[in-house]
């Protein structure tokens, strides 16, 4: 009996001709996050494996695999020839030692002579026999016994399945450039694209000295922790002093966050063009903040040129959204008192609807707002974050 970790994946079986395509990109994710282990990954219809791992590494690699978008569930197996005293076996195995069971077959291989009423019975049975102070309950039993037998051979016999992320694989749904700050929402944004299968790039603005050093390397932080998710991130740290600053000497104070938010966005869509992203990200949230009523997006939306901007998070409340950035381990990060470039120069009394020629008016007050854009953009850092990056 050998020990394999088996796969499963989920909307994927939704696709048609393209599934393949799917899969292909779906089994290139997975590669990627067991690539710091010694294993064998292979496949056969609609189930992928991990095989000759180190048992240490079991929970690491779990751990991963629950992270890659795409895959539905995992089940730790034993994997047998398909003999039925080799799967009786297996079963017995694989049965709890006190309680309740059932046992639940699945057989993709027909050549068998027995069905899969047939094999549950006669496991069933043999599990009983051998471990007489079981019960079975087909109901609500306390524990499963899984036999899953294949068209390859073999057959997998395992009791309980691990939630993994579900979602498309990343890479699938084209590019996203994400304007990723310092909070809590923008990270969920994020994740939530990737989970769609868009691949996440993000741009920061940086504020120094008006906004530490520490709000950059949390932002970086931030990203990092998107990593096993979203795969590698580039990362483009723009530096918006000098844009910021201008905007809070020429135009009106209380629609500073207005062209300030403009700037940005034709900012993150030049950026996103050169990494041929198809949309901007954004973590608004309707009506969370002044700069996220329906007129406030509507004058952000204005400056950008082609692009659309997706808001996974628009109809989600505070709650929701942090109770996300806890499973995605973001919250303590966002949490840190390290303000982002949003915070500088507030207005007291900031524009809550503005309208759309007064934000346009506003933003026409920038002299040189072209030169600024351009500076900006060729001074970026630009940080290549996540497994590949490090080799």
């Amino acid at each position: 009996m050998d020990k394999v970790i088996m796969l499963r994946y989920g909307e994927l079986f939704l696709k048609g001709r393209n599934r393949s395509y799917f899969e292909g990109v779906l089994a290139r994710n997975i590669k990627q996050a067991l690539s710091p282990f010694e294993c064998k990954f292979s496949r056969t219809q609609n189930r992928y494996y991990v095989e000759d791992y180190s048992f240490e590494d079991e929970y690491a690699i779990i751990e991963r695999l629950r992270k890659v978008f795409g895959l539905h569930s995992l089940s730790v197996a034993v994997k047998v020839k398909t003999e039925y005293e080799a799967i009786y076996a297996a079963a017995i195995d694989c049965a709890p030692t006190a309680g309740t069971f059932r046992v639940n077959v699945k057989r993709a291989d027909k050549k068998l002579s027995m069905n899969s009423m047939q094999i549950a019975i006669e496991a069933g049975a043999r599990i009983l026999r051998a471990k007489p102070e079981l019960s079975v309950d087909l109901h609500d039993p306390d524990a499963a016994v899984n036999i899953d037998i294949r068209e390859n051979g073999f057959t997998y016999v395992f009791g309980e399945s691990v939630a993994c992320a579900g979602g498309m694989p990343v890479g699938t749904a084209g590019k996203g450039m994400l304007l990723l700050s310092g909070g809590f929402d923008s990270p969920v944004a994020g994740w939530r694209m990737a989970k769609r299968g868009v691949k996440v790039y993000a741009v920061h603005y940086h504020s120094y000295p008006h906004t530490s050093l520490q709000a950059k390397e949390k932002v970086v932080d931030l990203a990092k922790k998107l990593t096993p998710w979203c795969g590698d991130i580039t990362l483009y740290v723009v530096p918006f002093t000098h844009i910021q600053e201008e905007i809070h000497r020429r135009c009106n104070g209380d629609f500073m966050i207005t062209v300030m938010r403009r700037v940005m966005v034709r900012i993150a869509e030049r950026l996103a063009k050169k990494e041929g992203c198809g949309c901007l990200i954004t973590g608004e949230s309707l009506g969370q903040v002044a700069s996220q009523t329906m007129e406030s997006i509507t004058s952000t939306e204005d400056a950008v040129l082609d692009l659309p901007i997706f808001r996974p998070l628009i109809a989600m409340d505070k709650t929701e959204i942090m109770e996300q950035a806890e499973h995605i381990d973001t919250y303590d990060i966002s949490k840190q008192p390290f303000e982002d470039c949003c915070t500088v120069f507030l207005p007291r009394n900031p524009v809550i609807h503005p309208k759309l020629d007064e934000a346009r008016s506003e933003e026409a007050k920038l002299k040189g707002e072209e030169e600024m854009i351009e500076e900006a953009i060729a001074e970026a850092e630009v940080l290549h974050l996540g497994e590949k990056a490090a080799e």
